[in-house]
């Protein structure tokens, strides 16, 4: 007799020919341990949180993968239709595990985005004997599949280069409960589309004063946008030109003030160096919202997201509450 196990479906399958593009796209939210994995029809949802202060979600549309399967589970008694799998995984062992054949650069050289990309003299002066055996500059591609069978199986992960297969089993977690940052859509006051390289920019020169704390502040009188800091080595202030060129859009409705804890802002580093544009909202409770669009080597925009809870005045290590979300082809009004 067969088991009934084996005659189940699997839920979920899908196959990308580049573990690279899914990698760079994880580590933008790899400032937490653990992960909530949503999977649906029309890709697999990735979130994080911090403290209950800031949420990262990171999106890996269907587009992504050269095959793609998901067939829910059968819905329970008390439902009329199956609800997606929400999963915890080790986020960490997930990254490690994607990078296992070489691709574990501290920055991302090969990326089109960085001013050191140049070939194979700078991956061998970046990664030294090794890199000479990276399959980048072999010229060799890879396959990556994600498959979770049903309740209580592990993530399975299989990785394929250059005639090398691994298998790896990610256990999974019962999932926390994980709260979500209340960001308001309808009430923004603040809505600016930039090129990410300049937040990114501004935020690295604010960090020569060793802050503890950013404020944001945005004004529609005189168009202005501009990021200020103090610290133990001094005060910075890194005001924007709103140049159309520069800033393609600049949507205040009134001046705009809020603090926000430096620490944070510095996790999404990784996200402002691979992204091309990034969308900073604010709405009236002065929740920030961090929407970073990524354009792959393969033409697919992805989508990374992040979502802050700003200080008060006297809230000196920044808690508070928090948020959720995930932007689709284009940014969100």
């Amino acid at each position: 007799m067969e088991d009934t196990h084996d005659q189940m479906p699997v839920t979920f399958t899908a196959v990308s020919s580049s573990a690279r593009q899914l990698l760079q796209i994880l580590r933008c939210i790899g400032f937490s341990s653990k992960a909530h994995v949503q999977i649906s029809d029309v890709g697999i949802r990735f979130s994080v949180q911090e403290s209950k202060v800031m949420q990262g979600f990171a999106f890996l549309q269907k587009e992504l993968f050269s095959s793609y399967h998901y067939h829910p589970e059968a819905a329970s008694n008390d439902q009329d239709t199956p609800e997606p799998p929400v999963l915890q995984i080790s986020l960490e062992s997930l990254l490690e595990t994607l990078q296992i054949f070489g691709v574990n650069e501290n920055r991302d050289r090969w990326s089109s985005q960085d001013p050191t990309f140049g070939g194979v003299t700078g991956s061998l002066a970046r990664g030294g004997p090794g890199a000479a055996f990276d399959t980048r500059v072999l010229g060799t591609t890879g396959i990556c599949k994600l498959t979770y069978e049903q309740t209580g199986s592990p993530l399975c992960i299989v990785l394929e280069e250059a005639g090398i297969t691994t298998t790896c089993e990610l256990t999974i977690y019962e999932p926390e409960p994980l709260a979500d940052i209340p960001f308001d859509k309808a009430s923004l006051v603040q809505k600016i589309i930039m090129r990410s390289g300049l937040l990114h920019d501004a935020i690295t020169e604010l960090s020569a004063t060793a802050p503890t704390r950013v404020t944001m502040m945005a004004s529609q009188s005189g168009r202005q946008f501009a990021l200020s800091s103090s610290g133990p080595h001094g005060s910075a202030t890194v005001e924007f030109s709103t140049d159309a060129q520069l800033l393609e859009t600049f949507d205040v409705s009134q001046r705009v003030v809020n603090t926000y804890k430096y620490s944070l802002l510095q996790a999404t580093a990784r996200a402002m160096a691979m992204a091309s544009k990034v969308s900073v909202r604010v709405d009236r409770q002065g929740v920030l919202s961090l929407q970073f669009l990524v354009e792959l080597d393969t033409g697919v925009k992805s989508f990374v997201d992040f979502r802050f809870v700003p200080l008060i005045a006297e809230d000196d290590d920044g808690d508070g509450d928090e948020v959720e979300e995930m932007g689709g082809a284009e940014f969100e009004d």
